[in-house]
């Protein structure tokens, strides 16, 4: 079971060169005031495009790097200028080498830096350092705004949330925000515990951007379809039930298996289970993460 995780998971923090991209379309949806939700393979693509110049939230794999700037191209005549990556995993950050030799400045956390330049080995996977090109030029600790086509955009570390450097992007005055992989709205969330996520932070930094959203705000999240606020307390409710369930065995002094073999997540699961982590998944990354105590 963990070596099939982990092969599943090597295709979104890793490698993508195993895999067939030539049937991927990237398609947009416009939110208004220049702003665009684009898909295709990987984490959901923000976009602002205006006088300044495109910025662009999250790049997907290197290969879809070409298909990326031609969909860019059609919505705008300039240039992506700015390149902000949520996080490090390669389905988020592959077409960073592309797009900075195409003249934009990557933008991410100081963490993301970190982990690209070092890349990641442990007993489940291993991640080659990125190349040089592919680092962020211009790093934070806590926060960046960017003024860029009448938007001011607000970048917000959140806390050992998915990773150790999480990024949440909000156009406060156009009520969109991109949350990356600290919300998939189409499944149960992978938290990644190797780099630094934990399920207290990813529950804390939901509850973040929920208090920073209203009702009109849409939502772009790592994976999974535009949602809203309703959409997000729909995913906070689940995690806390998960967390609250795991923790009372944990207390009882259950291990992994007979943790898993006990809860029940049939309530939640028909809704939650429809993304590449399964319930069991679910429950053992929760149960390892509150035993390091968070």
């Amino acid at each position: 079971m963990r070596k099939f995780i982990a092969a599943m998971l090597l295709g979104v923090i890793g490698s993508a060169s195993a895999q067939d991209f030539s049937g991927v379309e990237i398609t947009s949806t416009d939110l208004g005031g220049g702003l665009y939700m684009l898909e295709g393979a990987g984490g959901n693509l923000g976009l602002s495009v205006g006088p300044d110049g495109a910025f662009l939230i999250d790049d997907q794999f290197a290969p879809l790097a070409g298909k990326i700037q031609a969909a860019v191209a059609k919505l705008t005549d300039q240039p992506v200028r700015f390149l902000l990556n949520t996080h490090w995993h390669g389905d988020h950050t592959g077409g960073n080498a592309a797009f900075a030799q195409a003249g934009a400045v990557l933008v991410a956390h100081d963490n993301v830096h970190a982990r690209l330049r070092s890349g990641s080995s442990n007993a489940e996977r291993s991640v080659p350092p990125a190349p040089v090109d592919a680092l962020p030029h211009l790093t934070f600790s806590q926060s960046a705004t960017l003024h860029l086509n009448g938007h001011a955009v607000h970048a917000f570390h959140v806390e050992r949330a998915h990773t150790d450097g999480d990024v949440i992007v909000h156009f406060e005055e156009a009520r969109v925000m991109h949350m990356g992989d600290v919300f998939f709205s189409n499944g149960y969330p992978f938290i990644d515990l190797a780099s630094g996520g934990t399920i207290t932070g990813y529950i804390d930094a939901q509850k973040a951007a929920y208090e920073r959203a209203d009702d009109a705000t849409r939502i772009i999240p790592g994976h999974g379809a535009l949602t809203d606020k309703a959409g997000l307390k729909e995913s906070i409710d689940m995690l806390e039930a998960v967390r609250g369930r795991v923790v009372v065995l944990l207390m009882a002094g259950r291990s992994e298996d007979e943790v898993v073999a006990e809860i029940d997540l049939s309530d939640l699961s028909e809704r939650w289970d429809g993304g590449f982590i399964n319930g069991e998944t679910m429950i053992r990354q929760v149960f390892r993460s509150l035993q390091t105590g968070r």
